[in-house]
């Protein structure tokens, strides 16, 4: 196969065999039966990651009613009502998704929702993820007990996991899992680390042998499944059998808190009183206790598991860094969005790895400035983080987010998306820091490296200013990619 390298001072040859880059130099040749793609003119990168996607979730995304922009609870019934209208049965359960309430001046209503859909099951699911808004025929259709207002976090997690159960045949996902894998190929996509509530280790090795098989996965597991993979004697890293080594076992997930759109995050100093925030919880809520934290990393550090801990605000990544520090637990701290700079002292002299999501920034800088007034400069601390020794991990978590790396990395580059001054623009990152907290911790591409590469249309580097660089990553286009050697995308 031959394609230019970057960085090389000129274009290279790059053969692969075995799926594995098996020599880079001028002058290879293919043996005998292969191929080879003229990649003249452009730049070959290790593939790229997405450290913390919800698959099922994103993949049943596009069914869903959009109801992000939506500015108040009114705008969202005024939406689903028009829906309703155009539908021509009553007998499928509509689900929504991205309202965003953390600003809104009035909590949400069952009751008001009820006055929309009449007897419909409607569910409605926040932009984050971290609440849904049921009618009352939901609510009975999940077999909960009724409550007239959002369900949030503990409450709320099962619900989610059983929506596309609930909603859509295992055809659906199906083909919804088929397009958004296609998608994040086309983005140079070569793997992903799946947060999904379902079970994620029984589901995967199913989906290869169906044919969903462009990208490497490691899946998670929650507390409610660690017994079942401590029997089963799986370790993170372990391939997963029928994947054809494409899964793999990944980290024990864990969420400790809530979010900022949900107003649910556990923080230090209170939430501004403006919004409808819950009046019990002025600082958020911590779902999972030091002590209780502590001893299920204990058991999943013991049964060789990493930890993803999930944790947004900084009374809970304070919280967190205890239990880590007490039981001993490697891995990631997931989003760390509002932290102090002892904070990440202590995680970079854990260990930690910071798994973020650069583009939640874009969605959470007006909110952050509503309700956590005086926070925005400890608010996505990336540079911070690298420069104190924290090994950073971009990622989405799709369906908060796209799958869409060149999106994360553009955004912790120049940290705006519109026409204001970047938002803390002393956290910004270079290109090549934000490209290099992309590809799993790869370097460039080297001889015996696994064949999982992307092909890149223009120099990812290029660009004097943040600007100049987000523009230049935000309008990348990949022209082929890679998995194991095999091509999983082609626009040459």
């Amino acid at each position: 196969m031959d394609l230019a390298s970057h960085g090389a001072e000129a274009p290279v040859d790059v053969l692969i065999e075995g799926g594995r880059v098996s020599a880079i130099g001028s002058g290879l040749r293919a043996s005998p039966g292969g191929w080879v793609v003229d990649a003249s003119g452009r730049w070959l990168v290790p593939g790229l990651w997405d450290q913390h996607v919800h698959m099922t979730q994103w993949a049943t995304t596009a069914a869903r009613l959009d109801l992000s922009g939506t500015p108040d609870a009114q705008a969202v019934l005024d939406r689903v009502a028009a829906h309703l209208h155009s539908l021509a049965t009553e007998s499928i359960t509509l689900v929504g998704y991205g309202y965003r309430s953390g600003g809104w001046p009035r909590p949400v209503s069952t009751a008001d929702l009820d006055a929309v859909c009449g007897r419909r099951a409607v569910v409605l699911v926040a932009g984050d993820g971290h609440n849904g808004w049921l009618s009352s025929a939901a609510q009975r259709l999940f077999g909960v007990e009724p409550r007239d207002g959002a369900f949030d976090e503990t409450d709320w997690f099962p619900l989610w996991a059983q929506l596309a159960a609930l909603v859509g045949s295992p055809e659906e996902v199906t083909h919804g899992l088929d397009a958004v894998m296609t998608q994040a190929s086309v983005k140079g996509v070569v793997g992903i680390v799946d947060m999904e509530f379902d079970d994620a280790t029984g589901t995967w090795p199913g989906r290869f042998e169906a044919g969903l098989d462009r990208l490497r996965v490691r899946t998670s597991v929650y507390a409610e499944g660690l017994e079942g993979v401590f029997a089963a004697g799986l370790r993170t890293g372990d391939v997963l059998v029928g994947t054809g080594g494409l899964a793999t076992m990944g980290p024990f997930k864990i969420i400790t808190d809530g979010s900022l759109g949900t107003r649910t995050a556990h923080t230090h100093e209170p939430y501004s009183p403006s919004g409808a925030g819950d009046a019990a919880y002025p600082n958020g809520k911590q779902n999972v206790s030091r002590a209780e934290l502590t001893e299920l990393l204990e058991a999943a550090t013991a049964h060789g598991l990493e930890a993803a801990v999930h944790t947004i605000g900084d009374a809970a990544a304070q919280i967190a860094l205890d239990a880590v520090a007490a039981s001993g637990a490697r891995g990631s701290i997931e989003h760390a969005q509002l932290m102090t700079r002892a904070g990440i002292e202590r995680m970079a002299g854990l260990g930690l790895r910071a798994s973020v999501q650069p583009a939640h920034l874009l969605d959470d800088r007006d909110l952050t400035g509503a309700i956590w007034p005086g926070r925005e400069d400890r608010c996505f601390m990336l540079r911070t983080m690298l420069d104190l020794g924290v090994q950073l991990a971009l990622g989405s978590d799709a369906p908060v987010a796209r799958l869409d790396p060149w999106l994360a990395m553009a955004a912790a580059v120049h940290r705006t998306a519109d026409e204001r001054e970047p938002w803390v623009p002393q956290e910004q990152l270079t290109a090549a820091e934000a490209l290099g907290a992309s590809v799993d911790g790869r370097g460039t591409v080297a001889v015996g490296d696994v064949a999982d590469l992307a092909l890149l249309d223009a120099d990812p580097l290029a660009g004097e200013t943040p600007a100049e660089s987000a523009a230049v990553l935000r309008g990348m286009r990949v022209k082929a990619t890679l998995v194991a050697g095999r091509l999983t995308h082609l626009d040459l």
